[in-house]
């Protein structure tokens, strides 16, 4: 019964197929919706949405955030669903001696695939989000250049700590919700997942989890902007300082947007590409 539901609710995919797909996924959704991640950053941005590009040049960055997405998006997967199978297999089977419940290992197999994603990501992050809100025109590498000249290898990874502080939380909102929503869909029709309906869970989990997390989002935007390297506390105190309670939730519609429109690309994308690479 045990190994059913774990194929219902996981797709038990290889981590092969997981890697392959987690690729497609990332690449396909960074692509697609980047005009909008460039305006959600433009609005979060500390020297304000039309001195950071407006509607200009919405493509700017998109380089570096295209051929990081299927890196970013295969090792999370691959992490993701090792994780989960090594947890499925010694941590909650019917020869476990430890029985977790499958919420807490959709967690920990979260938590523990963005920490590892997140050092891909950061400096990803910071070169695609200065190129995003940057009037200057720099270039990818004019921007690597200054950054470790100011701060070393470091000023690559600044911002990985309110990275992890956003994408850890998330993760562990949205994918029990996206595991649990397939499984209740599966227990109440009788039927399995197909990839509209996982694309339709990803929207939703993805949802509740950008509106909860939206203040990090806001405050990690503007640790990887600003020219000096500030703490996390200090930067949220000058966001809520400086503009209120609502600047903690600034460009939270196009955020919300974004993932949702993510979530339902990204996971429905995985799943078809599953489909594909196991037939």
């Amino acid at each position: 019964m045990f190994e059913e539901e774990v194929q219902i609710v996981s797709g038990a995919h290889s981590l092969v197929t997981s890697l392959l797909a987690g690729a497609s996924a990332g690449i396909v959704v960074d692509v697609v919706l980047y005009p909008l991640d460039t305006v959600k950053t433009r609005l979060q941005s500390q020297f304000g949405f039309w001195q950071s590009g407006g509607f200009k040049a919405i493509y700017k960055g998109l380089g570096p955030a295209a051929i990081s997405s299927p890196i970013q998006g295969g090792i999370f997967f691959l992490t993701y669903d090792g994780i989960k199978t090594f947890n499925s297999k010694y941590l909650t089977g019917p020869n476990s001696s430890i029985q977790l419940p499958l919420p807490l290992v959709h967690i920990m197999s979260a938590s523990c695939a963005e920490a590892i994603t997140c050092v891909v990501r950061v400096p990803t992050e910071i070169i695609k989000q200065r190129r995003q809100a940057d009037m200057k025109n720099k270039t990818a590498m004019n921007i690597v250049c200054a950054a470790i000249q100011q701060e070393g290898l470091r000023g690559m990874f600044r911002g990985y700590t309110s990275t992890v502080l956003r994408d850890i939380p998330f993760s562990v909102i949205q994918f029990p919700i996206w595991e649990y929503s397939m499984k209740s869909y599966t227990s109440y029709t009788g039927n399995t997942c197909s990839p509209l309906i996982v694309a339709a869970c990803g929207a939703l989990s993805g949802g509740i989890a950008a509106a909860i997390t939206t203040p990090m989002d806001v405050a990690k935007t503007q640790i990887m902007l600003a020219s000096n390297n500030l703490p996390l506390s200090v930067v949220m105190k000058n966001i809520y300082s400086n503009t209120g309670f609502s600047g903690l939730f600034a460009g939270f519609l196009p955020r919300i947007t974004f993932v949702m429109m993510g979530g339902a690309i990204f996971f429905g994308v995985f799943e078809q590409s599953c489909r594909i690479i196991e037939d």
